[in-house]
């Protein structure tokens, strides 16, 4: 059997040039405030200033998010980035496939599921393995899991290369649904999952969102029941010595609105709230520190896992 990854693809900017003295200085200018801000950063930085005394600008909802997963770690859940003073064990691979929602497609970075994968993949370059797939096209992000698995590339996976898999699968919606519908898969394959994240999950047409396969680690959800589209409130583990069920966290914007600039009209007017969890930072910082917590992570997968408290709100 052979398989195929699938890698999207990325886009770069070309910016037109203008010949003008005025536009070269203006350029120039911009340039040398990029530079400065950028050293002004690195800076506060190095000298670990306290939030407090760091001057904000306003910022996007994936900084924001970042912001909210330093706050988890520091309640908590530990930093997972590899320093020079920290010569940890060389983790394993570390793959994380997120499923978009609606007919969204996996390289559209209005949404958070796609930037957080690239934030994840850009910040552990040597270690992980992020990809992000439209909810329909779950058949290519197995072929994609399963191609990685295969580690000497001859077309079927050992038991040894499945009992190594090291894999975090999550997503938004229908693609929440989806998330849960490959984790079926692997489990059909003996193929352990280390954590499945669901973000308002709304069932899919011959799926099950509720009930997560035994192959599966650990498990978590994120919903809102207040707009006209809301995700399911309760996930139950198929067999609880096998899953830990981290929890069923429930988000309310009626008080707290989230910006959800970007999309269209009709998804601001007709499904704010399922939007608006989608873009919550707080609830994507959550998920950030999760997912980092398996970057170290050296256990076996089959091992029990201890449960991760990670407070609502």
């Amino acid at each position: 059997m052979e398989y195929h990854s699938a890698i999207g693809s990325s886009h770069t900017t070309g910016v037109a040039s203008d010949g003008t003295l005025q536009t070269r200085i203006l350029r120039t200018r911009t340039l040398l405030r990029d530079i400065c801000c950028t050293a002004s950063s690195i800076l506060m930085l190095s000298l670990s200033l306290p939030p407090e005394m760091q001057a904000r600008q306003a910022a996007s909802p994936l900084q924001e998010a970042h912001h909210a997963s330093q706050t988890v770690k520091r309640n908590g859940l530990p930093n997972a980035s590899p320093t020079a003073n920290n010569p940890l064990e060389t983790p394993r691979h570390l793959i994380v496939i997120g499923f978009m929602g609606g007919r969204i497609k996996g390289d559209n970075f209005v949404h958070m599921e796609a930037r957080m994968a690239k934030e994840l993949q850009q910040r552990y370059p040597l270690v992980v393995h992020a990809a992000v797939f439209a909810n329909h096209d779950g058949h290519i992000a197995l072929r994609t899991v399963l191609d990685l698995l295969d580690k000497n590339k001859d077309g079927r996976l050992s038991a040894e290369e499945k009992a190594a898999a090291r894999i975090v699968i999550f997503g938004h919606s229908w693609g929440a649904s989806e998330t849960i519908a490959l984790a079926r898969r692997l489990n059909k394959l003996s193929i352990p999952v280390l954590l499945t994240v669901q973000v308002d999950s709304v069932q899919k047409s011959h799926q099950n969102d509720g009930s997560i396969p035994p192959n599966v680690r650990e498990a978590i959800n994120f919903y809102q029941s207040e707009g006209v589209l809301h995700g399911r409130r309760l996930i139950e583990a198929m067999d609880p010595e096998k899953t830990a069920i981290l929890g069923n966290y429930e988000s309310s914007y009626r008080q707290n609105p989230v910006s959800c600039a970007g999309y269209p009209w009709f998804a601001r007017t007709f499904m704010k709230p399922h939007i608006e969890i989608e873009n919550d930072p707080s609830v994507w910082g959550k998920i950030e520190a999760l997912i980092q917590t398996k970057v170290l992570d050296s256990e076996p997968p089959g091992k029990p896992a201890e449960t991760i408290a990670v407070a609502p709100g």
